[in-house]
């Protein structure tokens, strides 16, 4: 398992990060210790949780997540783990902190609920969880000067996360579901205050959704900004199990069947998995999906999950190797015809 440094931070991390979002709720303890053991095994030393999860939201397992990791990581040599989180932004829902928010009291409040339910003295990476102000995310795919609501200021949350760093209780802070002008602004406002920066960004990545390459992979590679590549199979899109409106028993979209709204009826966004799948043949759609970005040429680490441990296995396994030249000038064929039909 190959590892990169976050940003320009101490944080040695693996090129594959476990996302934990269904712990609590579709998998019990005893299969979140099975998946730590798991990717432990094959090198994997980061994990990525939040205080809103599991997904989907419910006020009663609200922060189920984090406790859960917190229990794992009692049994395992903490020192040797990157344990990441994330505070959940302005218009959350109301059972968190009134619906959230960036603001110095609600970061010091979200600070220490996550902090005791992961029972650790101090968070190794520390992410904004969506922006406060009003920002196409999760699927909009227009900014509406209209509905623009500039939230806590981008120079308070940064001061914040300035002080939960001098204090102690986190080591380096990280955004997520960010814009170019976001990380520009953490950037330029941390440069002139002398505050640290943000070391990564968490957003939407794969074939079905590679905005970040337009304007965001610059913004990054300048400022030194590790992507965080999340869904990258698409919600399990880009594995071909839903394939012809298949809904196997036990999966995701079979279980909340509206959740996944950025993936279902989007103009293309069959066409594309069809194509890409035709494209993939024998090697696999899975493989074809993990590898492009991990193919990628600029800094990056892949969040997986899985609900079964059979799953995670044939993700890590997918992660293995190299992809051909050949399917990397199919990838960008399909994409030419197919542009980001779920941003």
């Amino acid at each position: 398992m190959r590892r990169l440094y976050l940003g320009e931070s101490d944080l040695e991390v693996s090129e594959v990060c476990l996302g934990t979002m269904t712990w609590g709720q579709q998998n019990d303890e005893r299969d979140a210790r099975e998946q730590m053991a798991m990717a432990v095994d094959r090198g994997v030393n980061f994990f990525d949780v939040a205080e809103m999860y599991p997904t989907p939201m419910r006020a009663e397992t609200q922060g189920a997540t984090e406790a859960i990791l917190g229990k794992l990581l009692a049994e395992r040599d903490r020192s040797r783990l990157v344990i990441a989180t994330k505070a959940t932004g302005r218009g959350g829902p109301r059972w968190i902190r009134g619906g959230g928010g960036l603001d110095r009291a609600n970061l010091r409040a979200a600070i220490e609920g996550s902090l005791r339910r992961l029972a650790v003295d101090c968070i190794d990476l520390y992410q904004l969880h969506w922006p406060d102000r009003t920002v196409p995310k999760f699927g909009d795919r227009h900014f509406e000067p209209d509905r623009y609501q500039a939230g806590a200021p981008i120079a308070e949350t940064a001061a914040a996360m300035a002080e939960l760093i001098r204090e102690g209780k986190i080591r380096h802070y990280g955004l997520s579901n960010e814009t170019p002008y976001g990380v520009s602004q953490f950037a330029r406002i941390a440069e002139r205050e002398g505050l640290p920066k943000p070391v990564s960004v968490q957003n939407a990545y794969n074939l079905l959704n590679r905005v970040f390459d337009i304007h965001l992979s610059e913004t990054c590679w300048h400022e030194k900004t590790t992507l965080l590549a999340y869904s990258p199979l698409g919600f399990g899109f880009l594995t071909g199990k839903y394939r012809g409106g298949a809904r196997p028993p036990g999966s995701r979209l079979a279980l909340f069947a509206t959740y996944p709204q950025r993936y279902l009826n989007q103009p293309n966004a069959e066409e594309a998995i069809e194509a890409y799948a035709e494209l993939a043949g024998e090697y696999g759609l899975t493989k074809l999906a993990l590898q492009f970005i991990m193919s990628r040429p600029y800094p990056k680490c892949a969040i997986i999950g899985a609900t079964k441990l059979s799953q995670l296995e044939e993700n890590l396994d997918a992660l293995a190797g190299a992809l051909p030249q050949a399917l990397i000038d199919g990838v960008e064929g399909v994409h030419r015809r197919f542009p980001n039909p779920c941003p």
